[in-house]
């Protein structure tokens, strides 16, 4: 039989009922951050694979970066699933996983942006500045998303943990 909690009159304080409350309600927050993180990711998988000038991108590095992108898609759902439910190591996955949408604007975008191709006999960059600024802004949105919902999962799950020790000890 479930023993109920007994709390005293002036424990009640609204900082009380809001981390009470946190047994009972999903942290949204983080798990939509997570969700738009995979949005701007998407925003930017399109934005690259639609345009192909020459022949530049038909080669095994794009491959890989399929892969990538459907791995981080994959791995960074689970981590708004997780975090939803204040599991606090999903909130840990999210950082490595943030670091590389970082790294990954070296990968393609600025190599991209840099190269030049043969296209009808004219020599043609690849990737245009219009479209270089918004995978970078794409790139950089999605690795701050998922960073700021690391941080408050990780927050909100320590919160939680620690008003649940006070409520149960």
């Amino acid at each position: 039989m479930a023993e109920s909690i007994k709390v005293k009159p002036e424990q009640m304080t609204e900082a009380y009922i809001k981390k009470d409350r946190m047994r009972y309600v999903k942290n949204k927050m983080s798990a939509n951050l997570a969700i738009l993180s995979i949005i701007l990711n998407g925003l930017f998988f399109i934005s690259i694979y639609k345009s192909n000038v020459g022949q530049y991108y038909y080669k095994p590095l794009i491959g890989l970066s399929i892969v990538y992108n459907l791995l981080f898609m994959m791995i960074v759902f689970l981590v708004s699933e997780g975090s939803k439910n204040y599991q606090i190591n999903y909130s840990y996955i999210a950082i490595p996983v943030a670091v590389m949408q970082f790294v990954r604007i070296f990968i393609y975008p600025v190599t991209a942006h840099n190269a030049t191709t043969l296209t009808t006999g004219i020599e043609e960059q690849v990737m245009r500045d219009a479209q270089f600024t918004r995978l970078v802004i794409y790139l950089i949105g999605s690795g701050v998303c998922l960073l700021i919902s690391s941080f408050v999962g990780i927050v909100r799950c320590n919160t939680l943990k620690k008003h649940i020790a006070e409520v149960e000890g």
